[in-house]
């Protein structure tokens, strides 16, 4: 049996192979490789089983394809079935390659002769990886996610950056005293700018050590306070968990990525409350932001559906809501930041949306922001016959520029003159042109099915219950 193998081998050294070749089963070795890529061959596998019988019947109409060292390359399953079928040898073809001399090209003949059989999608992933380079594909990675994360809308201006003036030795003492008072707060965080302004006038520090005057109740000693303690927060003088401003709510929601980490998390209710990350495919981080509470719960349920981040600033917003969003973008890892703004038509609403970002740019620097008013715009309030606001404070600092930009015979309008369903949809409109809608469907279909798997456990834990109840009963 060897001696003819030998011969043909010789006789056949220019085309690389040797055909119908008699080897002996004890001669064969199943390639270690094979398991990796496919599924381990499993005797008792009917389809093996099947085959063993034909192969009993029949013979094996179809020669094994092994190296010189005896390894197959093609036929693990024909080898298996021959064993059971009680052959001592099978016909070969022998590939003139040794797998201990050269197991990478070994290992990629292996995959050459299996293209075409039917494997799993696992196998096939393992088929590819073979002949993936991986700093093409990571860099292939990278591109695509700065496609997809492109946003293709009108962006508003931001203006040149501008710096905080940094805390001098003279302003030190009142730093101090501000630090004093929030340790003996400590217990109480976070708490307001007006309990520390309170808590200073029983013992005032002076407000600039070259300069006469101490801390006092005043307007402006509010204002300087309320700077002072942004300046050090912001350099990590003052900790950020010390201050809260419950008068701004913000909402962000409790998103999970699967519904078997929601199973871990929550077994009480029976799994109702369940909320899929709509937002966790998308390449940009979205958050929504109203300037009052009175449209606050009205926007909500659109930023519920879409599983987007609210918040509320009656007005400008405070440095505690922006720093939360500063920190929630760079947690998320998102390609860029979408502020979205729903505020008044007028000077000071007109400037919200800029100065937010500009704050998450200067301050943070996050500049990969792109901020959208989606309500109330000049093009809105032109469509639209609505009531105007009172009259504009002329003494607004803005009030000149809003002017200039919009005319002199502009008039000043509310977000609470406008219907609830529109103002929702002026929303709605902004986020659907910002997300990659494709991918928030295939969420919200898996969110269905997320459902329907929960459902199915609840069914059994129902069940468990029961069991559990009717054996305390007896």
């Amino acid at each position: 049996m060897m001696t003819i193998c030998k011969t043909q081998l010789q006789n056949n050294s220019k085309t690389g192979q040797v055909r119908f070749c008699e080897k002996g089963l004890d001669e064969i070795t199943p390639a270690p490789e094979n398991d990796t890529l496919y599924r381990p061959i499993d005797p008792n596998d009917p389809e093996i089983r099947a085959l063993a019988a034909s192969i009993q019947e029949h013979g094996l109409r179809e020669p094994l394809v092994v190296t010189q060292d005896g390894y197959i390359l093609s036929g693990h399953r024909r080898y298996c079935a021959a064993g059971i079928a009680g052959l001592r040898s099978v016909p070969v073809r022998i590939e003139l390659l040794r797998r201990e001399a050269d197991i990478d090209r070994f290992v990629l003949l292996l995959r050459e002769y299996n293209r075409q059989r039917e494997k799993t999608h696992d196998e096939r992933l393992r088929e590819e990886m073979l002949t993936v380079e991986p700093e093409e594909a990571y860099q292939a990675l990278i591109q695509h996610r700065r496609n997809a994360a492109e946003v293709k809308i009108t962006q508003m201006p931001l203006g040149a950056r501008k710096r905080r003036s940094r805390i001098t030795a003279a302003k030190r003492p009142m730093l101090k005293a501000i630090q004093r008072v929030l340790q003996e707060l400590r217990p109480y965080w976070p708490v307001g700018e007006r309990k520390v302004h309170y808590k200073l006038l029983n013992d005032p520090p002076l407000r600039h050590a070259s300069k006469p005057g101490f801390y006092e109740n005043t307007l402006q000693c509010s204002k300087d306070l309320s700077n002072l303690i942004t300046r050090a927060r912001l350099i990590g003088e003052v900790p950020w968990d010390a201050i809260g401003d419950e008068t701004r709510p913000h909402t962000s929601w409790d998103v999970l990525p699967n519904p078997r980490q929601f199973l871990r998390n929550e077994l009480s209710g029976l799994f109702h409350g369940y909320w899929r990350n709509l937002q966790q495919s998308q390449p940009n981080y979205l958050h929504l932001h109203v300037e009052k509470n009175t449209v606050y719960s009205i926007l909500r349920s659109v930023a519920s559906d879409y599983r987007i981040p609210i918040s509320s600033g009656r007005g400008f917003s405070s440095h505690e809501r922006i720093h939360d969003i500063a920190v929630n973008y760079e947690q998320s890892g998102k390609e860029q930041l979408i502020l979205i703004v729903a505020s008044d038509f007028d000077p000071s609403g007109d400037c919200i949306a800029e100065a937010f970002c500009r704050s998450l740019r200067d301050d943070y620097g996050i500049s990969s922001i792109v901020p959208i008013k989606a309500a109330l715009t000049y093009e809105q309030v032109q469509s639209q016959n609505l009531p105007r606001s009172v009259d504009m404070k002329k003494s607004d600092s803005r009030y000149q520029q809003f002017v200039e930009r919009y005319g002199p015979d502009v008039e000043a309008y509310e977000l609470e003159a406008v219907d609830e369903e529109t103002l929702q949809g002026y929303v709605r409109d902004v986020i659907e042109s910002v997300i990659d809608r494709d991918l928030f469907k295939q969420e919200v279909a898996a969110e269905q099915e997320d459902a329907a798997f929960l459902a199915g456990v609840r069914r059994s834990v129902q069940a468990s219950l029961q069991e559990i109840v009717r054996g305390d009963d007896q």
